[in-house]
């Protein structure tokens, strides 16, 4: 009876360890995607579109362009500032956030108390919120400005790109986080 339940134990187990391998790679999938769409966002020049002396123009975060030619933004106006670096920000902990993802899936003595799988959700987490103040403070701003300035102008595919890369940041730390407590209840439920 005592060998019935021992493999009962380790097929329970090892079907929580396949879930929580499962939760980590498609916590994987969603922040690679997701760093890639941030990089895509915040380098492109297609934050806005809109009509200016009968011509269309459109800007991103570093450069305005006419229909001939694209120009620096060499303004240090405080909306772009903040946009910029919450966007840097949020790559940076997407990317340190991916680098500790795929190290959780090693299993490293010298990190026993280290756990990698809670590290990584809030990294993917903190990176969702970065993006989101970004695209707040863009929104924002743009809104408030170019809507009374301009009549005929739109947000343009780098900044909807923006608002998908932080879904899938925020989709990352859940799947994540869910590893994490999946990973903890075999834990909790030995120490009793």
């Amino acid at each position: 009876m005592c060998v019935v339940c021992v493999c009962c134990v380790c097929v329970c187990l090892s079907l929580c360890r396949c879930r929580m391998y499962s939760f980590m790679g498609g916590g994987l999938f969603c922040a690679g995607v997701g760093n890639i769409l941030l990089i895509v966002s915040t380098a492109t020049d297609y934050w806005m579109q809109y009509r200016h002396s009968s011509n269309y123009m459109h800007q991103g975060l570093w450069r305005y362009c006419t229909p001939s030619k694209c120009f620096t933004q060499t303004d240090s106006i405080a909306y772009w500032d903040a946009t910029r670096a919450c966007m840097i920000l949020s790559l940076l902990a997407c990317f340190i956030g991916i680098i500790i993802g795929i190290m959780a899936f090693i299993h490293y003595s010298s990190f026993e108390r280290f756990d990698k799988t809670f590290a990584a959700a809030i990294l993917f987490l903190i990176s969702c919120f970065f993006v989101f103040l970004a695209m707040a403070v863009y929104t924002g701003v743009t809104v408030n400005y170019y809507g009374k300035r301009y009549g005929n102008w739109r947000f343009s595919w780098s900044y909807i790109i923006g608002w998908v890369a932080m879904v899938l940041t925020f989709l990352s730390g859940i799947f994540y986080m869910c590893a994490y407590r999946m990973h903890e209840c075999p834990r909790g439920s030995s120490a009793h």
